[in-house]
């Protein structure tokens, strides 16, 4: 029997991209897979679009939350999947078989949790690669150097988000962060890698659209690295010089 996938989509005023991210879920080739859309009272055509787009897969609803890390506890709260990942509003699938890839590695039932690589693409041209994240094999020893998997590539049991927790959302932009480290470090959950990249993100997300926003992140960064246990500046460092290379590789 094959395990259901649900895809969480937390979304504000995206009428520009909305649609190909709905479309990118539509495409997959796997069933069963549920998208949940949790929207927080977008004003801009965003809700029109989802609409038009959906099928009887795509459970959408408007209600304010308190950001985007609560609308994704929302979304998570209300699917019904075995196995749950997030597709931010201006990401989509790299391929059509990504969610068959990842029902795949789940077939190993000491598998917790599944991630891949990850291409930032340019906001105006989706076709073209800033930024290639290419996550390598989880070891622990390499949280210490700021290593996390790409977020939008992670998929995860239910079970780890019943045992260990959700998103913290006092946390404004790291929550993914804070929490990827709860489930590594406390949870001590086993990752299955897939080297291929999953995701195309868009560049120019929440975290680093301006200075505030970049040194917020760097604050809450360092924050969650404290508090899971795995470092201090020095991690902080390391996790932000990992990023340099990522522009380079061919």
């Amino acid at each position: 029997m094959l395990l259901k996938i649900s895809i969480i989509t937390a979304v504000y005023n995206r009428s520009s991209t909305i649609g190909q991210a709905v479309e990118s879920v539509k495409a997959q080739q796997f069933s069963p897979v549920e998208h949940i859309i949790q929207d927080g009272g977008s004003v801009d055509g965003t809700l029109e679009i989802i609409d038009e787009l959906a099928n009887a897969n795509t459970h959408a609803i408007s209600e304010p939350d308190t950001g985007i890390y609560d609308a994704i506890n929302r979304g998570i709260a209300r699917a019904s999947g075995e196995v749950c990942g997030v597709m931010h509003s201006d990401d989509f699938f790299a391929h059509d078989r990504v969610l068959s890839m990842v029902a795949d590695a789940f077939l190993d039932e000491q598998i917790d949790g599944v991630y891949g690589d990850l291409d930032y693409v340019a906001a105006d041209d989706p076709t073209r690669v800033i930024r290639q994240w290419k996550s390598g094999q989880y070891v622990r020893a390499r949280l210490s150097r700021g290593w996390m998997p790409p977020h939008p590539t992670l998929y995860l049991r239910r079970e780890v988000f019943e045992r260990w927790g959700v998103y913290d959302t006092r946390y404004h932009i790291s929550a993914d962060y804070d929490a990827m480290l709860r489930y590594l470090v406390m949870g001590q959950i086993k990752l299955a890698y897939i080297p291929e990249v999953l995701v195309k993100m868009r560049v120019g997300g929440e975290s680093n659209r301006s200075l505030g926003r970049v040194l917020l992140k760097s604050r809450e960064d360092l924050q969650a690295i404290r508090r899971n246990g795995v470092g201090g500046v020095g991690t902080l460092v390391c996790k932000n010089l990992s990023k340099i290379p990522q522009f380079f590789k061919g």
